[in-house]
């Protein structure tokens, strides 16, 4: 396979002194930088409203440098390429001294990643124009979520096309970058086996789990405007059903890829007044006890005495297509649950003649894909019990695990999806379409749950409310965490 080069470039990182520069992205660019794959010339320009240069660099040393591995020669030349600049408001007068650094190499690439609130990215890519730092070769990294909800979202990337093209963004999704996400690719499309088997004929359902056992901890002013929904469905779970759901794609090229996740994306059944109790639920925990410790309810922890915010998502979800009609689609995400996963479950229909009628298990195959904790596959399949007596079988799982199936070392979502944005290639990036047919299918809920579906609490520590939504029959797959 041809290795691609990395052409030199300025990565300025707006809100750079912030959880996510210091704990996720330094440490990604710094992990691609000792294993040699950041191989040009480059500077990171780390942009703060309110710069303390002692603390900032105090802290790369505690996330990027780990005990196990510490490269003090790497880490030190690493760290002489980031800048900490200090810009009070975006104008093209504060901008002056970022365009001076830059301009120090004006044939580098400009990567503009943009780590703050989707509302100030308007005002920045304005500033950025007036000061003349957009060009061909620059590009511009958007965390999620873009607005908050169809109208707002299409305010901001108005603004942001007037200063970039469509094939100058990268919407990042972390999730997207997880290495047993891109082995889905593989699974689906590299094995006859599924392949045949991934439709209406064979599925009894699928199930798509985001699982967390902390709260909101000090994100309650953001999560409390924001909510589950919009915080974790409208991105993370929604790329996953595409994934999961998608047609073959012509090639492995960005756009023929992101052609079928978005065929998907329009074809997902909108909810109305009349099918939406039927098919969501939404709730918000209360005080409980996770693991062994005793947690407090959402309202304490936002310190409100009311909120309709909901911290859980159960949604009963359809694709009217011809691989999927008919077939459900269960997708569920909460906060202070019982445990700390993701997986995504895809349930086999039953054997149509059963031979064996003593049998105590549904003669049903699972394929289990855990994104997270422990990254792994597994084929749940039935198997005889040694020894006489007749036919006695129970579920035996058929594990691929990552960890101990590979040398190579696991890395993390966002090292893949930064080294794709410095060499161009946008296959795990939304599509600004894409972006607006995920929330034409969001706004259906919202425009309708809140006057028709009660906020059911559900205490701290447990799997929440969600079963409502199940057809008969059916549960939420919990046995393989």
């Amino acid at each position: 396979m041809e290795k691609l080069n990395i052409k030199s470039f300025n990565l300025v990182i707006f809100g750079g002194d912030g959880d996510l520069c210091k704990r996720k992205i330094l440490p990604a660019l710094y992990q691609r930088y000792i294993d040699g794959q950041l191989n040009a010339k480059f500077k990171i320009l780390c942009v703060s409203r309110r710069a303390s240069g002692k603390r900032f660099f105090d802290d790369l040393n505690s996330f990027i440098i780990d005990d196990e591995n510490k490269k003090k020669e790497n880490f030190s030349k690493f760290i002489n390429s980031i800048s900490l600049v200090q810009i009070p408001e975006p104008t093209k007068e504060s901008y002056s001294a970022l365009r001076s650094i830059i301009n120090e190499n004006p044939d580098w690439q400009k990567v503009f990643y943009f780590s703050v609130p989707s509302s100030a990215y308007g005002e920045i890519c304005n500033a950025l124009k007036a000061s003349e730092l957009i060009d061909k070769k620059s590009k511009i990294v958007l965390e999620k979520p873009l607005g908050f909800d169809l109208n707002s979202s299409k305010q901001i990337n108005d603004i942001i096309s007037t200063c970039f093209n469509e094939d100058q963004i990268f919407r990042i999704d972390h999730y997207l970058g997880k290495e047993t996400v891109q082995n889905l690719m593989v699974l689906r499309f590299a094995n006859h086996l599924f392949e045949k088997a991934w439709n209406k004929e064979n599925i009894e359902n699928i199930q798509i789990t985001v699982s967390e056992s902390l709260g909101v901890e000090s994100r309650g002013g953001y999560y409390d405007k924001t909510g589950a929904l919009l915080d974790m469905v409208q991105n993370h779970l929604l790329q996953l059903l595409c994934l999961v759901c998608m047609e073959p794609p012509a090639s492995l090229n960005a756009n023929a890829v992101r052609n079928e996740k978005l065929k998907v994306l329009q074809a997902l059944r909108l909810f109305s007044k009349s099918t939406i109790s039927e098919h969501v639920v939404r709730g918000q925990y209360t005080r409980g006890t996770v693991g062994e410790t005793k947690v407090n309810s959402y309202l304490e922890d936002i310190e409100k005495y009311n909120s309709e915010t909901e911290t859980y998502v159960a949604i009963k979800a359809f694709i009217d297509n011809w691989r999927w009609k008919g077939t459900p689609i269960y997708l569920r995400t909460g906060k202070r649950m019982k445990k700390r996963y993701s997986d995504i479950v895809i349930n086999f229909k039953e054997i149509a003649h059963n031979i064996f009628p003593d049998s105590q298990y549904p003669l049903q195959n699972k394929l289990v894909i855990r994104l997270q904790p422990e990254e792994r596959i597994e084929l749940v399949q039935l198997s005889k019990i040694p020894g006489p007596g007749g036919y006695r079988f129970k579920p035996i799982s058929l594990k691929l695990d990552f960890v101990d199936s590979f040398d190579e070392r696991m890395p993390d979502a966002y090292e893949r999806l930064l080294i794709d944005v410095l060499r161009g290639n946008q296959t795990l990036f939304m599509r600004y379409d894409e972006l607006e047919a995920a929330w034409n299918w969001i706004e259906s809920i919202t425009d309708n749950w809140k006057e028709n579906i009660p906020l059911s609490l559900y205490e701290s520590g447990t799997w929440g409310p969600g079963d409502q939504i199940l057809d008969e029959g059916v549960q939420w797959q919990t046995k393989y965490i």
